[in-house]
């Protein structure tokens, strides 16, 4: 079997990288309707509806689940690798963004001008809504891919 055929054949990888995939264009098509606008950075952006994170790190621990059961050390560790990234995505990375967003409102308060490569990025992270549909969306996939 070459590189390509034993790379497709890891369920966990395949799995992990089509929810993330799927998230990312969920995301373009959400801000489509939302916008009114196809804002294609999106399919590489952070934040939003859904979790590319949360649909990643999810799918991989299910599919981990599905292979090896739930007493193996693989199940256990996507698990807990899944829970540090989700709420790292809700707490630090969504903190965050929101300062980013202050100090913007900030600088433009003061008249300070800021150019687009100076502003912070504002949308980091993710409000749980955003998390546990990301996580529905990784299992989902994983299912789907079994």
């Amino acid at each position: 079997m070459n590189f390509w055929q034993q790379l497709w054949s890891n369920r966990m990888l395949t799995s992990a990288l089509l929810a993330w995939a799927a998230a990312q264009c969920l995301k373009v098509i959400i801000n489509a309707f939302t916008q009114k606008d196809w804002d294609w950075s999106r399919l590489f952006g952070d934040g939003g509806m859904p979790s590319g994170h949360s649909a990643t790190v999810t799918a991989l621990a299910t599919a981990s689940l599905l292979q090896y059961g739930a007493a193996s050390f693989q199940f256990a560790m996507a698990a807990v690798f899944a829970v540090v990234v989700m709420h790292d995505a809700m707490g630090v990375r969504l903190e965050a963004g929101k300062h980013a967003r202050s100090i913007n409102e900030l600088f433009l308060l003061l008249g300070e001008p800021v150019s687009p490569e100076e502003k912070l990025k504002e949308l980091l992270g993710h409000t749980p809504l955003q998390v546990v549909c990301g996580a529905a969306l990784g299992i989902v996939m994983a299912l789907l891919l079994r």
